[in-house]
């Protein structure tokens, strides 16, 4: 029997999935140059003329601008609160440890609209006004627990030897955590940074609840969808779910593959052993 066959079936059943997942994009990137806009299929005339129109609409760009600042701002705030909670879950022992374990994932299974009608509730209880500040606490809220989770993964792949080499030196912990733990864990904080980005730019139902006059990129798409599609809306999807997938790629490649390895065995070579002295 040869083991080494593929399973034609199973193999057939995933490229029938990965076509129900992906073609409805595929076709929303092929007619974002098609000229006669969104009807007619196949596409007979490519056309670049969409994504001109797009780029010299304002408003659109307006709301790109508000989203990047929004995800600038939790990408800070939660890597700034996630990175003490996945030290502290890494290297500490303390009462209520797995309650807080567990707890902090609450936010990766409670649906965003729970989340959204939460803090729209604590933001108005506390007489704030509803602003791009707000979107910001909510989205930081919101992906807190993806960070620290993605930290704590990093956290599990180093190597305490330096650490310990480091203490053994005379280096206090506030010294090892900035000359040693840092470094090492640069690539995983950079991918955490990137998968969070990407998070924030594509969230709606948190920034549904807590957004105030300005739009972001979600939203504006929102609004104008329910006038009709457009193929300007085709090219800005088309942007958008490639620079997704690029910062998720590199995000999950610096987060799975960023640490380092075992260093590479020295190649040793033999020193010629004299068995005689020449007569």
């Amino acid at each position: 029997m040869n083991f080494a066959r593929k399973p034609i079936l199973l193999t057939g059943f995933a490229g029938c999935a990965y076509a129900f997942l992906y073609f409805p994009i595929a076709v929303l990137i092929v007619y974002s140059f098609n000229r006669d806009g969104v009807g007619g299929f196949p596409p007979r005339h490519l056309t670049f003329d969409w994504y001109r129109v797009l780029f010299a609409d304002s408003a659109m760009w307006s709301a790109v601008e508000n989203s990047a600042i929004v995800a600038l701002a939790a990408v800070v705030i939660s890597i700034l609160i996630g990175f003490p909670a996945a030290y502290a879950l890494d290297r500490y022992a303390f009462p209520g440890k797995a309650a807080f374990q567990r707890l902090i994932l609450l936010p990766l299974i409670v649906p965003g609209v729970i989340t959204g009608i939460s803090l729209l509730m604590l933001v108005v209880s506390g007489g704030f006004h509803l602003s791009l500040t707000t979107v910001i606490l909510g989205h930081a809220t919101a992906l807190t627990a993806v960070a620290t989770t993605e930290i704590f993964a990093g956290f599990a792949k180093l190597d305490r030897s330096f650490e310990e080499a480091s203490a053994d030196l005379g280096a206090n912990g506030l010294q090892t955590l900035w000359r040693i733990v840092l470094p090492l864990m640069r690539t995983s904080l950079l991918g955490t940074a990137l998968l969070v980005f990407t998070l924030s730019m594509d969230e709606i139902a948190v920034t549904f609840f807590l957004i105030g006059r300005e739009n972001t990129l979600p939203l504006e798409i929102w609004s104008r969808l329910r006038r009709g599609a457009t193929p300007a809306m085709n090219a800005i999807s088309t942007i958008i779910f490639v620079f997704s997938v690029v910062a998720i790629f590199i995000s999950q490649r610096l987060i799975t593959g960023g640490e380092a390895g075992p260093a590479p065995t020295p190649e040793i070579t033999p020193t010629p052993i004299i068995t005689g002295a020449t007569q």
